[in-house]
């Protein structure tokens, strides 16, 4: 694998949910605290960002490259790239709970699971659930009383799902047809590694790489839960790795800026906290596949 090195030199408050189009070839990314997402051609270097009016947990891809399906605070929303302009999709959760969406991620299918949390991590409240959205917009909740949501990964028969406060990643058998979540195992305990599980991805060969928040790294896990690789990362809180590139082989990495309630520590050799870095992968990962529903006419 390559040296880590800065990708994106525009640090976020919150930098999240790195997503690669590969029918565009341009990564998609969240700052959620900043209230932004933005989007980043490797092709010319640039990197557009677009407001929102409300804090984007994630977002996914839709059947139009030109617009994503972002949850946001309580919500899933529509949200056309070019004009800034949003439409409702569903309220998954009440207005003003206390807590706000996070971690999200479609399956092999194009459904979108997606978690929640109480709006400030540190008060150590469960107050979030998981829950599975279907091309109509319907919906179930998979589970509930979790801390932070976070770490969702899918295989063709495998999920993936990461409680932050708990220290622990879940394995599920996973049926694609209907979406359930069965025979729960523990995948990676934290306990004994530096960090605590955040965001996620998985890559072509089955394995899962999970962003070691409070860590300094990245890890990649084998399906029978054996960490084979720690990709050493120049800031304190990597939050979610994904694969890109022309063949799916470059990792990016967002990272949480200096602000919040627990700022970061300074990075490595002038490593700025909050930027988004890359590395060049010996493994390929997978596409993100395109949310099943299809996006209103803009």
């Amino acid at each position: 694998m390559s040296e880590v090195s800065v990708a994106i030199d525009h640090p976020a408050q919150l930098g999240e949910c790195p997503v690669w189009d590969s029918r565009s070839g341009v990564l998609f990314w969240a700052d959620i605290e900043g209230k932004q997402i933005h989007r980043f051609d490797p092709a010319t270097g640039s990197n557009e960002s677009r407001d929102t009016v409300g804090r984007p947990g994630s977002f996914v891809l839709t059947q139009d490259p030109a617009i994503l399906l972002v949850a946001m605070e309580h919500e899933l929303i529509w949200f056309h790239w070019e004009s800034g302009q949003t439409a409702s999709f569903v309220a998954l959760e009440a207005s003003g709970n206390g807590n706000r969406l996070n971690d999200g991620k479609t399956d092999r299918t194009g459904r979108y699971v997606v978690g929640s949390m109480f709006e400030n991590p540190n008060d150590g409240r469960a107050t979030g659930s998981l829950y599975s959205v279907e091309a109509d917009g319907s919906f179930r909740t998979i589970r509930q009383h979790i801390g932070v949501s976070n770490g969702l990964g899918f295989t063709a028969d495998r999920a993936y799902f990461a409680d932050t406060h708990t220290r622990t990643i879940q394995s599920y058998a996973y049926d694609q047809a209907s979406g359930s979540f069965s025979e729960e195992q523990l995948f990676c305990d934290y306990d004994s590694m530096p960090g605590l599980p955040d965001g996620a991805c998985v890559d072509s060969e089955g394995y899962y790489w999970s962003a070691s928040v409070y860590g300094w790294s990245i890890i990649r896990i084998s399906p029978t839960g054996e960490v084979v690789d720690r990709v050493q990362v120049p800031v304190e809180k990597p939050s979610m790795p994904a694969f890109g590139g022309p063949d799916l082989r470059t990792v990016y990495i967002t990272t949480i800026g200096m602000g919040g309630a627990k700022p970061s520590q300074a990075g490595i050799d002038g490593a700025v906290p909050g930027s988004v870095f890359s590395f060049e992968s010996g493994v390929a990962g997978v596409s993100e596949v395109p949310f099943a529903g299809a996006p209103p006419a803009f």
